[in-house]
């Protein structure tokens, strides 16, 4: 039985080029290697950087519906926006069991090497993330250090006119509406006082 692929393509705003030239060495990867192409998905004049895109959009719905066995790209930089985007979408499309090749970069999450391109990349994401929270822990301790208050500010409101309000029969919704808290928030701090 034949792999059935879907290919992507996408050029940008700015840059006048057509999709046609993509998907041109991309189907004859397809013929040289007797895939079967399921449909091609094309975004014209959107940036990569944008989260809406009709054609990758429409791709991934048919990748969830498991419509195909493997996805070519022309290039990394035409299908995901950022490092940790690529990331995401080749973690699902795993998860799904469709295999992704990127036809510039020779890379086949199918082949030992693919597998491996993958993993390294995955594990320099999570080295990110990881590089990411360690800063914002040491900011936290900076501040703790420096004596400043973290959180949300504390509301203040009077639990006297709280109170008042309530013996008037105002629900507590209404209540912190009108006082600018959240009816949790004022829950607690009157059971506080109580």
């Amino acid at each position: 039985m034949k792999k059935k692929v879907s290919l992507y393509a996408r050029v940008s705003t700015n840059n006048g080029q057509n999709p046609e030239t993509q998907l041109l060495d991309l189907r004859q990867y397809c013929q040289s290697r007797d895939f079967e192409i399921y449909k091609e998905f094309v975004d014209k004049g959107i940036s990569g950087a944008k989260d809406r895109r009709p054609g990758l959009d429409a791709m991934m719905k048919a990748a969830k519906q498991r419509k195909f066995d493997a996805l070519i790209v022309f290039k990394f930089d035409r299908f995901a926006r950022s490092t940790k985007h690529l990331i995401e979408s080749l973690e699902l499309f795993r998860s799904l069991k469709i295999d992704f090749i990127s036809y510039s970069e020779s890379i086949d999450t199918s082949t030992s090497m693919g597998k491996c391109v993958f993993e390294i990349m995955a594990a320099l994401a999570e080295f990110e993330r990881s590089l990411i929270r360690e800063r914002i822990l040491s900011g936290i301790r900076r501040a703790k250090a420096q004596g400043t208050k973290l959180g949300r500010p504390r509301a203040n409101i009077s639990i006297l006119v709280a109170k008042r309000l309530k013996s008037e029969g105002l629900s507590l919704s209404k209540i912190g509406k009108r006082l600018g808290v959240s009816k949790a928030y004022l829950s607690g701090q009157l059971k506080q006082c109580s």
